[in-house]
């Protein structure tokens, strides 16, 4: 039976050295896995609660995920309430407060535990980078962390102009009372697809430092990619409207032209820094240019054989008179 009391507890043995053999390596990962699913288990329960609740003055999460319907006019939504300015969802089932709540508390769960499973996930990987490659990881997480936020930031507020477009068909024909799973539904996968999204400027980014994707070639691609990027927008959101697709598609073509840049900038200062005699060419026998001394040594003249030089140490007046 699993116990997590002791799969909190590390390897039983390790080296000197810190390497770790196979079932101690094991033994980390059960380790770090339960570490990450009691934060999730722990950031579920907070995000549940904070669904209804108003925790140290903020406002609740059911109450900031839906303002974006709510700013809406009241002529684009419907009163269920018969209350003026009310505003609520229509659920039609038993339990779908109670499952709405429970998937809300989830995601934001994931959200609020990230550190903890990241930092688990991060100490798992760590031992097996060199020290430029964990300098390089540090600053690619550190920037997916903050795109995602600017995506998900973006979308939220791209939300509200949506739904007016949305909801603004037929109005004067259908009053629109959205359920809980629709609604909800909506803003977190548009809230996911920018977020995800905003990783592109640095996929790219990472793609050209290990030489993959030369700045030249993106260039050459510039107006492919941003077509394909227009493309995917109109495909990957969710909703039929205009605004969130033409704001993710500018939002993306801004993005990879920022990374075109650094890749660019990438690019000439690695051939600056490369900037020394190519010697791919010479042949294997050729005598090299370079001396020790960091000058550069003279190949036209004739080296003085080994043999001439001994004979003339052994009788210096003999081969002083000859030269």
């Amino acid at each position: 039976m699993f116990n997590p009391i002791a799969a909190l507890k590390g390897p039983p043995l390790a080296s000197a050295d810190g390497s770790m053999s196979l079932m101690e390596h094991l033994f980390e990962l059960r380790r770090r896995l339960t570490i990450a699913a009691l934060a999730l288990v722990v950031g579920a329960s907070l995000g549940f609660v904070w669904f209804n609740h108003d925790p140290f003055g903020l406002p609740s999460l059911g109450k900031i995920l839906t303002n974006p319907y709510c700013s809406l006019p009241d002529s684009a939504r419907a009163n269920l309430t018969n209350t003026p300015g009310s505003c609520s969802l229509l659920a039609t089932g038993v339990f779908d407060a109670f499952l709405l709540q429970l998937k809300v508390g989830v995601s934001a769960g994931v959200i609020l535990s990230s550190p903890v499973w990241l930092a688990q996930l991060w100490g798992f990987i760590t031992p097996g980078l060199y020290a430029k490659e964990r300098k390089f990881a540090y600053i690619f997480v550190s920037a997916a962390a903050v795109l995602f936020t600017a995506g998900a930031v973006l979308a939220y507020y791209v939300v509200a102009q949506a739904l007016q477009v949305l909801l603004g068909f037929s109005a004067d024909v259908v009053t629109v009372a959205l359920s809980p799973n629709d609604y909800f539904g909506f803003m977190l996968a548009l809230l996911v697809i920018f977020g995800v999204s905003f990783e592109l400027p640095l996929l790219v980014v990472m793609l050209n430092q290990v030489g993959i994707l030369p700045a030249a070639n993106l260039k050459k691609w510039r107006r492919g990619i941003i077509m394909a990027l227009f493309v995917f927008a109109a495909v990957a959101t969710p909703g039929t409207d205009p605004i969130s697709m033409l704001v993710l598609a500018i939002a993306l073509t801004l993005l990879f032209e920022l990374a075109r840049v650094i890749a660019t900038f990438h690019d000439k200062r690695k051939a600056t820094s490369t900037d020394a005699q190519d010697f791919s060419e010479l042949d294997d026998d050729a005598v090299s240019p370079l001396d020790p001394g960091g000058g550069t040594a003279d190949v036209t003249t004739s080296p003085t054989p080994v043999a001439s030089t001994v004979r003339a140490v052994q009788d210096p007046d003999r081969y002083t008179d000859a030269t």
